[in-house]
């Protein structure tokens, strides 16, 4: 097997081009178990192996690639700007422009294959400690619809590593273990998302047509494991883009692990701030904010404590 390996530190996204046809172009490899998985790391601009620095998981949507969310999002940009390193695993599949998360529930080749993703994420945080110089107690999470749904199973399954998670038009498709420690959530959704509706049940444009949980279930879900406040603090965002979409921010509120949601009303399956005119199918999306800006804001106030 032929390797061809490039390190570019500062700003730029470390590279290992492999063969495989299975491992998406420029991702870097790692073993977990009997197979290979693989992932893209963006080290902010003034990377200094003397600091730590946090950790941002971005998981791809169903059907995509670490590649496709790098590109389609502005997060590393915003690890330039705000100094942390964002990671893009890459899911399992058949093509490599095609993966998936395995969240029980779904989808595709890692839901019927039973892709260990957990596992792949415990092993892959110890190879980026054994490479880079890592904050352990600011490892976040988020991803977009089946990486969304990812997050949510690290939150509930690897809540000793995972500090923080912000789904985004996913749900809650595991079950929470009840020794599972208490993770602040910040969910963003869309009301008028067809393909993992608001509430709940099969999308109209569902592909996998799954019969989803709904938002009010994930959310109800955290505020109970959490501790949280039941009667919630709502406000509403700004509405500088007048783009005929408005939206609510309703905090549960806890002294450690709050539970916040973001409500965006006409709003479809799709990334604030990114509107892709190739994606148009998903329906609307906002650009009254940038999700990155909004993650972000809400990450750095956390870190993790045992």
């Amino acid at each position: 097997m032929l390797f061809l390996s490039l390190c570019l530190c500062a700003g730029l996204t470390v590279l290992v081009i492999a063969a495989p046809s299975k491992i998406p172009e420029g991702s870097v490899q790692i073993k977990v178990g009997d197979l290979m998985r693989s992932y893209l790391i963006h080290l902010p601009a003034k990377y200094d192996a003397r600091k730590s620095y946090p950790i941002v998981l971005a998981f791809h949507g169903g059907g995509g690639n670490g590649k496709h969310f790098m590109n389609h999002t502005r997060w590393n940009a915003k690890s330039d700007s705000a100094g942390f390193i964002v990671v893009y695993p890459n899911g399992t599949g058949h093509f490599a422009k095609m993966l998936t998360w395995n969240v029980e529930t779904c989808c595709g080749y890692a839901q019927r294959n039973n892709s260990d993703d957990v596992g792949f994420i415990n092993t892959l945080l110890d190879d980026l400690i054994k490479k880079y110089s890592i904050d352990t107690k600011r490892v976040y999470a988020t991803g977009m619809s089946n990486g969304a749904k990812i997050s949510y199973r690290l939150a509930c399954e690897l809540s000793d590593r995972i500090t923080a998670i912000a789904p985004v038009s996913g749900v809650l498709e595991t079950d929470i273990a009840p020794d599972a420690r208490k993770v602040p959530i910040l969910h963003i959704h869309g009301t008028a998302d067809q393909n993992v509706p608001f509430n709940g049940g099969v999308g109209k444009s569902s592909i996998v047509k799954v019969k989803f949980n709904s938002v009010p279930y994930a959310i109800d879900a955290w505020v109970k494991h959490n501790g949280c406040k039941t009667t919630p603090v709502i406000g509403r965002l700004p509405n500088p883009a007048k783009d005929g979409m408005t939206s609510t921010r309703t905090v549960y509120r806890s002294l450690k692990a709050p539970v916040e949601l973001i409500t965006i009303t006409g709003g479809g399956h799709s990334w604030p701030g990114s509107p892709n005119p190739r994606l148009k199918k998903l329906g609307t999306t906002t650009t009254d904010f940038q999700a990155e800006d909004v993650i972000w804001d809400f990450f750095k106030r956390y870190r993790l404590l045992k």
